[in-house]
């Protein structure tokens, strides 16, 4: 295990990588829960999806412990799964199949542009001040969930995002689970992250928030495998239905640059928090990151959990001492293992995760200084980046802000020779995934 994973040269060890993998797992443990009950709105089965849900993030999360030797955990990405509903009650006629089938392509053609070398070059031209932009956007946005998910704060037609209820208790447990790590990590506890968000678990329970569990074991069911693969009542297969509707393949093509750029600026997050982030700002064992999240792609299509994609949760891990693969591989194993309990995992509130992500949210944002805000084509694109994340509750758009702008301001300064030909590119495909979006 030393050999394959390399503890002792990142100064790690056995019982930091699973402390860390525990951390993580805990921290996205909601999609266990979550994703089956989203996908259940376009009609797949609840028993299915929590077996491919955790089958697809367990099996992957480990093949990228095993390949990259980082600890970055893949589950079913939020908000690609609410666009599964919409593919297949405005798109695909009913047909859940076909809606995964659009993951499937899409995520086949993102494998295809890393094994070609583009999504790597694409982040090689990301000016420096932006990818510091990505970062701290990204540090408001995990705090901001952590927030949400207690429920401190919360969505108002009045004022967009206001304060929650004080007296409920979402809202206290959140509360406490803040209190509970910032205390541990001020006196300097081994897995500080991790017992935070115990002391909640065990808290909500007078809180009537951790609930007792219905039962303890599940059976898998296996039924939503090969998804794409499977025929409607008219006997017309998924697949078949996606590579000939125009409607579908772009369809594919916005959830592509979803999933692209979501990775990149998760990879980011989690290489600060993991110390394995160049100093010229490259992720280390970027290309072997971007092969395994986009094969996740895929996957998540082919057995019926959505697109699985890099979660920025796992930069919960990577704060809690997370350093190699191993963190990856024992969160891994705890969600095939969630598979077999998932009455027993969904107790865990999302309230009880809030410390450990604002904590997270507040570390990330010790980027902003190093941004250039006097420079205007620096520091205002970054500034597009780090408001369009948390505002517009999508890390891809934010980031398609961002580009767009540092096109737009380079051409008004007369600085055009700054941007490099990829940049181009990208922001023209912002332009097109924005407006078929």
């Amino acid at each position: 295990m030393e050999q394959l994973f390399k503890m002792s040269e990142r100064g790690s060890s056995l019982s930091q990588e699973f402390r860390a993998g525990l951390t993580t797992f805990l921290a996205m443990s909601y999609i266990i829960a979550l994703n089956p009950l989203i996908l259940s709105s376009a009609g797949v089965p609840i028993s299915a999806t929590i077996t491919s849900t955790c089958f697809g993030a367990g099996v992957m999360t480990i093949l990228m412990g095993v390949f990259a030797n980082r600890p970055i955990a893949l589950a079913s990405g939020l908000g690609i799964n609410s666009m599964i509903v919409v593919a297949t009650t405005s798109y695909c006629d009913g047909d859940w199949h076909a809606a995964m089938g659009v993951i499937f392509v899409e995520g086949v053609v993102i494998l295809l542009l890393v094994l070609c070398g583009l999504r790597e070059a694409i982040m090689d031209a990301i000016p420096v001040s932006l990818r510091h932009g990505i970062s701290v956007g990204l540090g408001l946005f995990i705090a901001m969930i952590g927030l949400a998910n207690a429920g401190i704060i919360n969505g108002d037609g009045a004022t967009l995002v206001s304060l929650g209820d004080v007296t409920s208790p979402s809202f206290i447990l959140g509360v406490i689970s803040i209190v509970a790590t910032v205390t541990f990590v001020a006196l300097g506890v081994k897995g500080a992250l991790l017992l935070g968000i115990l002391v909640a678990v065990v808290l909500g329970i007078p809180l009537g928030l951790t609930a007792m569990p219905a039962g303890v074991v599940s059976l898998p069911d296996f039924s939503s495998f090969g998804a794409p693969f499977q025929a409607d009542q008219a006997g017309v297969i998924g697949l078949a239905k996606v590579v000939t509707t125009p409607t579908l393949l772009i369809l594919a093509f916005s959830l592509m640059m979803s999933d692209f750029f979501d990775t990149m600026g998760t990879a980011m997050a989690v290489a600060k928090q993991g110390e394995f982030l160049t100093e010229d700002d490259n992720v280390e064992n970027m290309r072997e990151i971007l092969v395994v999240d986009s094969c996740a792609a895929w996957m998540g299509g082919l057995v019926g959990a959505s697109s699985i994609t890099s979660f920025v949760e796992s930069a919960s891990g990577a704060a809690d001492g997370g350093r190699t693969g191993l963190t990856s591989v024992s969160c891994g194993l705890l969600f095939i293992l969630a598979a077999f309990f998932a009455p027993l995992i969904a107790v865990v509130p999302g309230a009880a995760t809030c410390g450990a992500l604002v904590y997270v949210g507040y570390l990330m944002l010790s980027e902003a200084a190093e941004i250039a805000w006097g420079d205007l084509l620096e520091g205002l694109p970054a500034f597009l980046i780090v408001a369009g994340i948390p505002m517009t509750y999508s890390i891809s758009s934010g980031i398609g802000l961002g580009f767009i702008g540092y096109v737009v301001v380079a051409l008004a300064t007369g600085q055009v020779r700054k941007i490099k030909p990829l940049m181009w590119v990208a922001a023209a495909a912002f332009v097109i995934y924005f407006l078929v979006s």
